[in-house]
């Protein structure tokens, strides 16, 4: 499989650790809005749902450990987390700065800094990776007879603490060097203050399009390069005490999504059903109102931004801009919010109370600001240069029957390169994800006239296909069966 297919997989398999943290955001939000003073001393109620969450938030680099192994696993089997974990545990047991001093004969005030930051992220998912590989190639290996209790999903815990050794071995004379090369690169980042964050707004919301945004969010919002925004702001009074959030300062690269999600993007669905066509209005209405709602509320963008993202790419590229400019405006002034799941009113109330939350009120004014910005723009943009969106120019949908589905996906099927060119089916929210013999032999108009809204090649092995809101899940469903047969 070519790399960037390999990083879409890897991509969907962190949104598996990354799950857990609405958990520690709503144990801890509501904490903090239990005792908004003390922050849990003067409410045991209060401490225990703040410690609570603050146990999930402390142990996010083994929960990437597992998490990643169980996601890129097969078939998703427990032993894959479990050879994760085992993995995990070897590695920075080894690479302690105790163990370190040991293996290495040296005082324990003479180990490298880069050892008292192993238990991290960046080594959780390194670990991950590794144990799911591991897992993949040798979970149906059958032993001979003497042997034959390790067979199978037993054999993989046994290679993956070797692994572990190994690993470790090669890391303890690595790291250093990744670790201090990580930090430089973190620094630049921070020392950019609020254009980085900026920039990171611009560029996680580009590379959704090619799905790789979940390549990029690790390195600022988790502990990648020192930044470890989301942790650090739901630590709250915690992370204050032990110098790792700083008020109005950290957050930075949460706190701006605000606006464009609860905001901007509503804005933006509006615009677009003014702009539908008259006869369209009604099917258009029933699409947007849904999309605007989810991400007002949760956050969850996918639904709303592919309903326009190749249809005008052009105003998919405002919107990336313009989210850039938010987050450069909410980390300019310090208002910040943070977030455990998505930049939704849910997320944005739990997190009111933080300590950390400073002028968060601000978020809303900016957000109103930003409604206007996105309606009249878009709505500007697609009349004067006439462009396609959702509802116009195009003839009124209708929900499709079984029977339709099924004849819909044999034609995706083929237009695809037939059975024998597809290896694997996968889905998200709107597309297929697709790992295929040769991504050359798709007919790309053939799947746009069948109605597909994009569709993009990633590399020779892999192919995405974006298939719709409600409809890829059945479309998938579908394929995967064609194929079983």
């Amino acid at each position: 499989m070519n790399i960037l297919g390999y990083m879409q997989k890897v991509g969907k398999a962190l949104m598996v650790p990354v799950a857990t943290l609405p958990a520690a955001a709503i144990l801890m939000g509501v904490g903090y809005w239990i005792d908004p003073v003390g922050w849990g001393s003067e409410s045991v109620l209060a401490a225990l749902l703040i410690k609570s969450g603050g146990a999930i938030i402390d142990n996010m680099a083994v929960l990437f450990a597992i998490g990643v192994a169980f996601g890129l696993s097969k078939d998703k089997n427990g032993a894959a987390a479990m050879a994760g974990f085992i993995c995990f545990m070897v590695v920075t047991t080894l690479l302690s700065p105790g163990a370190v001093s040991q293996l290495m004969g040296v005082a324990a005030n003479e180990v490298p800094d880069a050892f008292g930051k192993i238990n991290n992220q960046f080594i959780g998912i390194l670990v991950g990776i590794i144990s799911a590989e591991i897992y993949n190639r040798f979970h149906t290996v059958e032993l001979p007879k003497a042997l034959a209790f390790f067979s199978g999903k037993r054999l993989v815990p046994i290679l993956t603490s070797i692994a572990g050794m190994a690993i470790a071995f090669v890391l303890l004379y690595v790291w250093p060097m990744v670790y201090n090369a990580l930090v430089v690169f973190g620094n630049h980042l921070v020392a950019l203050d609020a254009l980085g964050a900026g920039l990171f707004g611009f560029f996680n919301r580009l590379t959704l399009t090619i799905g790789m945004h979940h390549a990029l969010y690790p390195v600022f919002w988790f502990d990648v390069v020192g930044i470890n925004d989301i942790p650090n702001f739901l630590g709250g009074a915690q992370s204050i005490a032990d110098g790792t959030a700083i008020p109005g300062k950290t957050g930075m690269y949460q706190a701006g999504f605000f606006p464009i999600m609860m905001f901007g993007l509503p804005a933006a669905a509006l615009a677009m059903y003014h702009c539908a066509d008259a006869e369209n209005k009604g099917a258009t209405f029933s699409i947007m109102i849904a999309a605007a709602m989810a991400s007002f509320f949760t956050g969850i963008t996918e639904p709303l931004e592919f309903s326009f993202m190749f249809l005008a790419p052009a105003l998919y590229f405002i919107h990336a801009v313009l989210t850039g400019i938010s987050l450069y405006i909410a980390a300019s002034m310090e208002w910040m919010a943070g977030f455990g799941f998505s930049a939704g009113f849910v997320d944005f109330v739990l997190s009111s109370q933080n300590p950390l939350a400073t002028q968060w009120y601000m978020l809303i004014a900016q957000g109103l600001v930003f409604f206007a910005v996105y309606y009249f723009t878009f709505r500007f943009a697609i009349l004067k240069f006439n462009l396609k969106t959702p509802g116009r120019g195009e003839a009124a949908s209708k929900e499709e029957t079984k029977e339709e589905i099924g004849q819909l996906t044999n034609d995706y099927i083929a237009a695809i390169g037939g059975v024998e060119n597809i290896l694997e089916v996968d889905n998200c929210v709107t597309r297929l994800r697709l790992t295929v013999k040769d991504s050359g032999l798709a007919d790309s108009e053939k799947l746009k006239q069948l109605g597909a809204a994009g569709v993009i090649p990633i590399g020779k092995g892999g192919l995405q296909v974006v298939v719709g809101l409600g409809k890829v899940d059945k479309v998938a469903e579908q394929m995967k069966v064609a194929l079983s047969n």
